[in-house]
This record gives C-alpha cells, sequence and structure tokens, in this order.
C-alpha cells in the first residue's frame, strides 16, 4: 500500500491536496492552496505555495520555491495560479512564479531546472527542456519543446525560443528565438542549425539536411529569401522553421 511520508519538521496546510506515495522532506511548507499528485519528492526545504497544481513524479530539490506571488511592481487584481506536469526536476534555488492577473505560469512534462535557475510570471515552457544554472526566463516569455539553454543565459518578456533551439551560454535574447537554430551572444543572433540537439532528439538524418539546406537559405545565402524559401522542399519540420522566421526579420 502506497504511503505518503511527511517529515515531522514539514508544516503541511490541511487543506493542500497530497496524494498517495509523496514524500515531504524536513522544513518543507506547503501552502493551503497545493494539489500535489503522486510520486513526488520534496527532499528538503521547499517552499509549494498559492494556487499551484503539481503533477506526478517530479523532484524538487532544497530551496525550492514554487508558486509564489509574481516578481510586479504592478497592482494585480487577482494574482494567478501554476501548474506544474510530470517527471520534472527542480534543483537547488530554483524559483517558479505565479501568474498575474488570473493567468496561468505552465510548465510541461521531462524538463530540467538546474541550479538557480528562474521561471517569472505568465511563462509557458513546454516539455524535454534543459535549463543550465541560473538561466533567467522574464514574465511571458514561451519555451517550446527540447530547447537547451546554457548557463546564464536570459530571455526578455514576451520572447519565444523556438522547438530545439540552443541558447548558448550567457546569450541574451531580445528578439524571437526560431525553432531548431543555435543562438549566441549580448545580443544573441543566429548561429548554426542545432544539429546536435536534433539528433539527441532522434529527427532523421534526412530531415536534418533538409534544415541545413534550408537554415543556409534564410540565413546564409545573399539570394532573396521569399525567392529562397519557394525554392525549398517541404517538410514539417522546415515548413516550421520558414514559419517562425517569417515572424520575425532577423
Amino acid at each position: 500500500m502506497a504511503t505518503t511520508k511527511i517529515h515531522p519538521t514539514a508544516v503541511v496546510d490541511p487543506r493542500a491536496e497530497i496524494a498517495e506515495d509523496v514524500e515531504i522532506g524536513p522544513f518543507c511548507v506547503i501552502g493551503p492552496g497545493a494539489k500535489i499528485a503522486r510520486e513526488n519528492k520534496l527532499i528538503s526545504h521547499v517552499v509549494v505555495a498559492g494556487k499551484i497544481s503539481i503533477g506526478e513524479k517530479n523532484i524538487f530539490h532544497p530551496f525550492t520555491v514554487v508558486g509564489s506571488d509574481p516578481q510586479s511592481k504592478k497592482q494585480h487584481d487577482q494574482i494567478g495560479a501554476v501548474e506544474i506536469g510530470s517527471k520534472n526536476e527542480f534543483r537547488e534555488h530554483v524559483t517558479v512564479h505565479a501568474g498575474t492577473d488570473a493567468r496561468v505560469t505552465k510548465i510541461g512534462s521531462q524538463n530540467l531546472f538546474m541550479v538557480g535557475s528562474h521561471v517569472a510570471h505568465d511563462v509557458v515552457v513546454g516539455s524535454h527542456c534543459i535549463f543550465s544554472n541560473n538561466v533567467q526566463l522574464a514574465g511571458h516569455s514561451i519555451v517550446e519543446d527540447y530547447a537547451v539553454f546554457g548557463g546564464l543565459s536570459g530571455i526578455a518578456q514576451r520572447v519565444r525560443v523556438g522547438e530545439s533551439a540552443f541558447v548558448a551560454a550567457g546569450a541574451m535574447c531580445e528578439f524571437e528565438v526560431p525553432p531548431f537554430v543555435v543562438v549566441q551572444g549580448d545580443r544573441a543572433r543566429v548561429r548554426a542549425l542545432n544539429k546536435v540537439g536534433l539528433r539527441r532528439r532522434g529527427v532523421d538524418e534526412a530531415t536534418i539536411t533538409l534544415l541545413n539546406k534550408a537554415f543556409r537559405a534564410l540565413f546564409v545565402a545573399k539570394e532573396n529569401r521569399a525567392e529562397a524559401i519557394h525554392k525549398l522542399e517541404k517538410n514539417p519540420l522546415v515548413d516550421r522553421l520558414i514559419a517562425a522566421v517569417a515572424k520575425k526579420t532577423l
């Protein structure tokens, strides 16, 4: 029979909804608005605040804070919520803030948030992403699936990072990051196709070849971009890259 294990030093509000087989370690604090699904592990000194829903099998390391009020000087009529999927790992000192004005900060599944990374209010994170130490996501930013971030990189407010993009260490992104590319620098610019990330994701070599042709046509060749797009072979991932580039001239 699965049982919930709560350390005697933990403070758990009786109104919180805690499923079976959850481990809540020493000195954790769980607020009244928490809904924690089965097989979550809160190692120690974890704070779960506000209106927050947490899926199954997540791991929270010491001094993680999830669901706290947004860092915003603006007065909000109603603080929003946080929704977290399953099988994420939150390392030490990660912070995830609630949405503003009844909006929701959302995190998908199977993401890794390394030490000190920050998810601001109203951010949407997909699944299978990796955030290295001290990555900072500003409010309302969007991160699509399989994106990877080097340490100390930052995303400005309302910026979208496309799927399978690689944001290099120290990159400061103030414009939309297209899918499947590597961006680097302050201010960050597109540098290459993220072939390593695509292969790790399991994308076949034929598709990577088509994406590389599209990348060169869109970012390297001096040919008119509209004419270059017209010549590219059709492929679902190529189409996504073209659609992203069409929204913003880089």
